[in-house]
Order: C-alpha cells, then structure tokens, then sequence
C-alpha cells in the first residue's frame, strides 16, 4: 500500500473536480447501484494516470451531458473499495487506471489502461464526451 501523503495530491487532483472518494466494498455498492449514470476512475500512481487519465476525466466533465455522479477508488491503496469496483467491470481484467461509466447499475462504457497509456488527455476526454452523450 502507497502512503497517504504520497497518494494526496493524486486524490486531491479528482476531488478538486467533483469526484468523490470511496473507500469500501459498501460504498461501491452504493454509488453504482444508484439509479441514472455513474463515473468510476480507477486512479493510479502512474505516470498515466497522472499525465493522461486524470486530466481527461477532469476535461470530459466540460460537457453539456455529464454523468450524475462521480466517484474514484485508489489503486494500491483502497483495495476493498478497488476490489469492489473491478468485479462491476467484468469481464475486463483488473486494469489502473481505468475509467467506467454505469448506467442504472450496468456498465455501458470502459477505458482500460490500454486505451488510456500512451493517448493525449484530450483523446480521452473525447471518447468519455462520446460516452457521457449517449448514455447520460
């Protein structure tokens, strides 16, 4: 597990932008289990996560259509909460960072880290603005 000053200014860069934090199995149940859609970020310490997934969440938001809630889990930190998250996202194989959308309970949309590594933020923003119009 990563410690908690390390981790801080990760988490802080998603909660600054709307995304409220889980930390347990029952947290996750709850937030995806909601009715209407559901953003999950998987966050990570990557280079990734922080070059390309975290700000292209943060961008996707700067659109007219926008899911009713956005939650993050902490890779390598959260591992119940993270553990909870991923079993929503089968079949995927556990991936971080990632990004889910739900709607009413049901994944519709998925960015493993393959589709993030390696791609401009503004790629991934765009594919989420894609998603968010279709489902949200």
């Amino acid at each position: 597990m990563y410690p908690e000053e390390m981790v801080k200014p990760m988490r802080d860069e998603l909660t600054s932008a709307g995304f409220q934090e889980l930390h347990s199995a029952d947290a996750v149940d709850k937030a995806i289990k909601t009715s209407g859609t559901t953003l999950v970020v998987v966050n990570s310490v990557c280079g990734c996560a922080a070059r390309n997934a975290r700000p292209g969440a943060k961008m996707s938001l700067d659109n007219t259509k926008k899911p009713s809630s956005l939650v993050t889990v902490f890779a390598g930190v959260d591992k119940e909460a993270v553990d909870a998250a991923r079993g929503f996202m089968f079949p995927f194989p556990p991936s971080s960072p990632s990004i889910a959308l739900f709607k009413d309970g049901e994944l519709v949309h998925m960015l493993e880290r393959h589709h993030i590594e390696g791609r401009p933020a503004e790629l991934i923003a765009d594919n989420l603005k894609d998603a968010f119009n279709e489902y949200c």
